[in-house]
């Protein structure tokens, strides 16, 4: 679940996002700028991938991924379909 959300300076297509997963929260850098607003992310529940190794974007760490598809103006946010708890695994 998206906790908060903004732009990271310099950058025209990353957000800086936290998120929760259940008892732990994270910082992941999403280059979904161009197609989402930081407000319209807040409490959207969506689906990560936690177990990759940190990176860092535009001086960001990003401790995951967020899934989605589509290019860079038109992006969907892949997202559970119905209400699940922050931190719920995939199977």
């Amino acid at each position: 679940k998206i906790i908060s959300a903004s732009p990271v300076p310099g950058s025209q297509k990353l957000l800086e996002l936290r998120i929760s997963l259940g008892e732990e929260e994270r910082q992941i850098v999403a280059g979904i700028a161009q197609s989402h607003s930081p407000e319209s992310l807040i409490d959207r529940e969506i689906i990560v991938l936690a177990n990759l190794e940190p990176k860092k974007l535009m001086g960001r760490e990003s401790q995951g991924m967020l899934l989605a598809i589509g290019n860079v103006e038109d992006i969907t946010l892949i997202v559970p379909e119905k209400d699940v708890p922050p931190g719920a695994l995939l199977s």
